[in-house]
């Protein structure tokens, strides 16, 4: 993937942060527009100022942009400060939390097994699992619960986030967190165990390396080498989080730290693999059954909406001090992320959405 780099620190639990509607309008501004690119890159240098006068307004340190098109990012931005208190700047190659985005990228990687006979979309992952299985109080239902509606989140469970956990404070394992026995913090839940390797080791075969999504990790807590390039997530105040990142244990919901370019890459070969691009990390067949709703707006991992050149997928996510989403239209090539290091409601990410794009309606 070939970056342009743009002025400034630039280079080479699903949470509604985006209304629906506002999701609409930038399908429907993506979806217009000259095919090569250019319009796009024009649009993009003019969103610098505009962002810069956002975060000063909602007090938000650091913010990361990747805009990509046409198989390439054609800006990748970063604005601000890792952390309020240092002032280090935020470029392109700091890591955020991407919170619940993590889950599209966990979807592609169960996908990926699927293709490759070693997983069925349909069949119970009871008989997958290893080491747990589903308490006898819900034997009956057992046999419904399948790949297909854990992706689009149709399993019938409850649990639906995850609060995260403090440095020093005590991890649960796997198990407990299955259990929701402490120190975890959440009910029981469900996971399914497959292919015998660590799940940060199996991200990066499965996604992660093929995509190009080489600043990226699933690992949690975060490795002390990368440390160093990662912003520190802030509150709704602007303070600094306490302690510094909160650790996900349930990696595969919560647990990628990435770049917005790097994201972008994902984005891309989701519609590289959409369009039958011979080397995809997926097939076109499966690429648009991920595509489809399976239940409500959800598909095999990310929602989705709109027909034909106005198909698009998307998803937010939001951790202790992190928001973050991206969106990517199915057909015309073009996708967006915005990732930032304070929990600052959808006010912000709406402005420079509709800012960036509003000119191409």
């Amino acid at each position: 993937m070939v970056s342009e780099a743009g002025a400034g620190h630039s280079s080479g639990a699903h949470i509604a942060l985006i209304s629906w509607n506002e999701i609409v309008f930038l399908s429907k501004t993506f979806g217009r527009g000259g095919d090569d690119g250019r319009e796009l890159i024009i649009m993009s240098d003019s969103l610098d100022g505009f962002v810069a006068a956002q975060l000063r307004e909602h007090r938000v340190p650091g913010l990361s942009l990747a805009i990509s098109h046409a198989g390439r990012v054609v800006k990748a931005q970063g604005y601000g400060f890792t952390d309020r208190m240092e002032q280090h700047p935020v470029t392109p190659a700091t890591l955020f939390q991407a919170a619940s985005v993590s889950k599209c990228l966990t979807a592609l990687a169960v996908l990926r097994l699927v293709e490759q006979g070693r997983l069925a979309l349909n069949e119970a992952v009871y008989w997958r699992l290893q080491g747990w299985k589903v308490p006898a109080a819900n034997a009956g239902v057992a046999g419904r619960v399948t790949l297909r509606r854990l992706l689009c989140h149709n399993a019938g469970f409850s649990q639906h986030g995850f609060p995260g956990y403090a440095a020093g404070e005590a991890l649960p394992t796997l198990v407990e967190v299955l259990n929701g026995t402490a120190p975890a913090k959440t009910q029981a839940i469900r996971l399914v165990e497959v292919a015998g390797r660590s799940f940060p080791e199996l991200m990066r075969e499965l996604v992660l390396e093929p995509l190009g999504m080489t600043a990226s990790t699933f690992a949690q807590p975060l490795p002390e080498r990368l440390a160093a390039g990662a912003a520190l997530g802030h509150g709704a105040d602007g303070q600094p989080v306490p302690g510094g990142a909160y650790i996900y244990p349930e990696m595969a919901a919560a647990g990628l730290w990435t770049t917005a370019a790097d994201l972008a890459c994902y984005i891309m070969g989701i519609q590289q693999a959409y369009a039958g691009h011979a080397g995809a990390i997926l097939s076109a067949e499966l690429t648009r059954e991920m595509l489809t709703p399976q239940a409500g707006a959800y598909g095999l991992g990310p929602l989705v909406s709109g027909t034909g050149r106005a198909l698009h997928f998307h998803h937010s996510g939001r951790n202790k001090g992190f928001d973050a989403m991206l969106m990517g239209m199915a057909e015309t090539g073009a996708g967006v992320v915005i990732m930032v290091n304070a929990n600052v409601g959808p006010q912000l990410l709406k402005a420079i959405l509709q800012a960036g794009f509003a000119e191409r309606v």
